[in-house]
């Protein structure tokens, strides 16, 4: 059976420039659809966060910044039917990514906050980069990578082909101005190879290597279908 890690943002909110928190933590449906697209294709699903703490859901995730009423009610009720795996995820410091045939990071403004910042997350991702097994990481799950280092000091994502949300999609949220750093800036500070999508907020994915990215919450579905199509059966 194929099993994936889903690492999942523990952050309840944003620290913005001017000291102000914007309640934040993971999107709704960055987590739902992949979950529900791996559960379907008969995939075991670990979910973990940093300290094992329960993740918090952006609320602005369910509602008009969510989609059509209709998708948000079904996102919504796939949340609630797998609340006990969200409310006792492992603590990341004590899983093995080897022991994964995935390692997936959905995305919200949480990581942002801790993700970002956070070594035990670093070291997984640098190790898994350099494994050539799947990762993948969704909308602002990217930001995760700046923890990331290799023993130059440069990050081991430099060079490589990637998305993640963009700053234009970004400012959409009146709150970003104050931001301490957008994504899109983060990753090519970083030397990471990015590119876009020419339409915002519509589905966009980038496959390098072992290495998956979609742009936005959009991309959920089309970047879960790739990777249960690339994934050896």
């Amino acid at each position: 059976m194929t099993k994936v890690l889903m690492v999942i943002t523990a952050a309840d909110r944003w620290t913005l420039n001017d000291g102000t928190v914007h309640p934040s933590g993971y999107w709704a449906e960055e987590v739902a659809v992949p979950h529900r697209a791996f559960s379907r294709a008969g995939w075991d699903i670990t979910i973990a966060t940093p300290g094992g703490k329960a993740p918090t859901l952006d609320r602005l995730s369910v509602g008009i910044a969510g989609g059509m009423p209709w998708k948000r009610r079904e996102v919504e009720r796939y949340l609630d039917g797998i609340r006990t795996e969200l409310d006792s995820p492992v603590a990341l410091d004590a899983v093995d990514a080897h022991d994964f045939d995935l390692v997936f990071y959905p995305g919200g403004h949480g990581p942002m906050e801790d993700l970002a910042y956070d070594a035990t997350s670093g070291a997984l991702l640098a190790e898994r980069l350099a494994s050539g097994r799947p990762l993948a990481l969704l909308c602002h799950a990217p930001a995760a990578i700046t923890a990331a280092t290799g023993p130059d000091g440069v990050s081991p994502f430099a060079g490589r082909r990637m998305t993640g949300l963009s700053n234009r999609e970004e400012l959409l949220n009146r709150f970003a101005r104050k931001a301490p750093w957008l994504l899109e800036d983060r990753l090519k500070e970083l030397g990471v190879d990015y590119s876009k999508g020419r339409i915002p907020l519509r589905p966009y994915i980038v496959v390098d290597g072992n290495l998956y990215t979609g742009q936005n919450p959009g991309s959920s579905g089309e970047l879960a279908d790739r990777l249960i199509a690339d994934l050896p059966r």
